[in-house]
């Protein structure tokens, strides 16, 4: 003879599945928080110290773990490292604005690009050593892994710049960008070297005047001699 099973039984099976699911969540939960946690202590590190003079053991200390747990969470200090580029480096907070932005032409576009960029980066004083410790610990070996990430949003940025009523020389799309970028790479390298030697300051409206060179370039045109 068989009977039924209860009622209760078939929702006591649910709980525990429900149960072991919301386990599984919190787990993952803190192994993100963890994450977090490590890549923000890195980053701290890594600005102060340099990649290769910061350690696994000071990593660990510096997010109250053990060195073991590190490994728990990435396989390598230099894959901590890509982490903290995906976290902090302005060009993922930078291109999503600069895709979405409005302009009526170019010129406006610039003005408008630059203007956020420079109040963006002067919020950002670690830029520049984050910047360094890619160019020069790493020749710059995870740029291409950046691009990549950002593709679709500096696509967009492109398109978004050439698409403004305009007439352009017909440069590659993707030189004109890299153009554009170039010139806040070297506004602000040039900007801090500046900043103990006032007379190579150039000035408030120095910014203007590199968005100007970009614009129209230094040659005096002769018809306008």
């Amino acid at each position: 003879m068989t009977f039924p099973v209860p009622q209760y039984k078939r929702t006591f099976v649910w709980i525990r599945s429900f149960g072991g699911r919301m386990a599984s969540d919190e787990k993952l939960l803190r192994g993100e928080q963890t994450q977090a946690a490590i890549v923000q202590a890195a980053y701290r590190l890594f600005i102060q110290k340099g990649y290769h003079g910061t350690s696994m053991r000071q990593i660990a200390r510096e997010a109250n773990l053990a060195v073991a747990s590190l490994y728990n969470h990435f396989q390598s200090k230099e894959q901590i490292f890509l982490a903290v580029l995906e976290r902090y480096h302005p060009l993922f907070e930078i291109l999503p604005v600069l895709a979405q932005m409005d302009a009526p032409d170019v010129p406006e576009f610039v003005h408008r690009a630059a203007q956020f960029i420079a109040a963006h980066l002067d919020q950002r004083q670690d830029f520049l050593n984050l910047f360094f410790i890619e160019l020069v610990e790493f020749r710059a070996g995870h740029i291409p892994h950046l691009l990549e990430k950002n593709e679709p949003l500096l696509t967009s940025f492109i398109q978004n710049f050439v698409a403004k009523k305009s007439t352009l020389r017909p440069f590659p799309p993707f030189v004109l960008a890299r153009a554009f970028l170039g010139m806040f790479f070297a506004y602000y390298v040039t900007r801090f070297i500046a900043a103990n030697n006032p007379t190579l300051g150039g000035g408030a409206n120095v910014l203007d005047d590199f968005i100007d060179i970009f614009l129209h370039g230094i040659l005096i045109e002769e018809n306008s001699a």
